[in-house]
């Protein structure tokens, strides 16, 4: 089948996330904010290229963070904004914009008004951030979200990183891919090259398989996604289309356990 000529390529916006912490290297801690965020990020239709976890070090901080930002369209970070020595996410990020760290008055304020009085040098360090950074307030109108640039920066405790994120997340909006699952019978290699011819001619279309030798019947799910409906047709009439005979039954798919 000859792909579709009527496409029309929808260009998403692009994120990286960066998960900061020794607690998550040392395995204290499983990291659950960027599966999290993986999942949210998808239904936005924002398309997630690179996760990385890194040490409390400003350094690694600062080079990694700042790189990504040039690189992507939003950058996340998880981790490191509290109180306490090891909290060191906004002098990595002020490092690699090479700009000084300042307390928000706005957050100076909230703060006195959280703890009741001014607040002391350890509490004010959740006031500071790079200079030049905003504050975003969402659905939460009480406690705001602090961005640099294009970087999002949220704390790394789960329920408050997701209660921050979620107060934000339609600001973050773009246009989700569809998708399609087929069932394949058999081993990847008996149908490699047929697939791949098959993805050579839907180049805008992201067709990817994955095997599952553990279920009751040995197959493969050859997942295809596409922002643009008229592609995803055609690449999954022509998937269909190339591999028929090894197509599961409805039945059949509905009866699949694991072993």
């Amino acid at each position: 089948m000859k792909p579709a000529t009527d496409t029309v390529a929808v260009m998403a916006p692009t994120a990286s996330i960066a998960i900061i912490g020794n607690e998550i290297l040392s395995g204290k801690f499983v990291d659950q904010n960027s599966p999290f965020l993986i999942g949210e990020l998808r239904d936005l239709g924002v398309d997630l290229c690179r996760i990385v976890v890194l040490p409390d070090d400003t350094a690694d901080i600062a080079i990694t963070v700042s790189t990504m930002s040039a690189a992507f369209d939003y950058v996340f970070t998880s981790g490191g904004v509290g109180p306490t020595h090891d909290d060191l996410t906004m002098e990595g990020i002020a490092r690699g914009f090479d700009v000084g760290l300042a307390p928000i008055p706005e957050l100076t304020q909230l703060l006195t008004k959280h703890f009741g009085q001014e607040p002391s040098a350890a509490q004010l360090r959740l006031a500071t951030a790079p200079q030049g950074a905003t504050l975003v307030y969402g659905s939460d109108r009480r406690w705001p979200v602090t961005q640099f640039r294009n970087i999002t920066i949220l704390p790394g405790v789960p329920p408050l990183f997701r209660k921050m994120f979620l107060s934000i997340r339609e600001t973050f909006r773009g246009q989700p891919k569809l998708s399609t699952r087929i069932y394949i019978r058999g081993d990847e290699s008996e149908f490699a090259d047929a697939l791949a011819e098959v993805v050579r001619d839907h180049r805008d279309v992201d067709i990817g398989s994955y095997p599952r030798f553990e279920a009751s019947v040995h197959h493969v799910i050859v997942c295809l996604e596409s922002r643009d409906p008229n592609a995803l047709e055609s690449a999954t009439a022509a998937v269909r289309s190339t591999l028929e005979d090894r197509l599961l039954s409805t039945s059949e798919i509905e009866n699949l356990t694991e072993s």
